[in-house]
């Protein structure tokens, strides 16, 4: 009798793992709401006539947020191991501050020539 509960218990674990996972669909609906309401703020910021460094600022945040939200549930990320989430997520990361680093680094190079050789060339 254990042999046959056994046997039903891995034949039940089986068949969930090849089915997936079924999320609801309302969850797609209101994800793809917050991404209306993301591209207007983000079109709205360009309507207000906002300039400077706090558009660039509002216009990569609410970017980087409807990314974030595609990712996470379109792509299915949220589901996955977090292991995979830092193997795919992570590496761009880095690419970014390593960028920064070598932004930073190249205004002190032209700081420094414009220091020693003057501002004409």
């Amino acid at each position: 009798m254990s042999e046959t509960t056994a046997h039903a218990e891995v034949q039940t674990t089986h068949a969930q793992a090849h089915t997936g996972q079924q999320h609801p669909i309302g969850l797609y609906f209101f994800v793809w709401g917050l991404l209306f309401v993301l591209s207007a703020f983000s079109y709205m910021v360009d309507y207000l006539g906002i300039h400077g460094y706090l558009r660039w600022t509002l216009i990569l945040l609410f970017m980087m947020l409807k990314a974030g939200l595609i990712v996470a549930v379109f792509m299915h990320m949220a589901w996955e191991r977090l292991a995979l989430v830092y193997a795919i997520l992570l590496p761009p990361v880095l690419v970014l501050v390593f960028v920064a680093l070598m932004v930073s680094e190249a205004d002190y190079t032209i700081f420094t020539r414009l220091a020693f050789f003057g501002a004409t060339p």
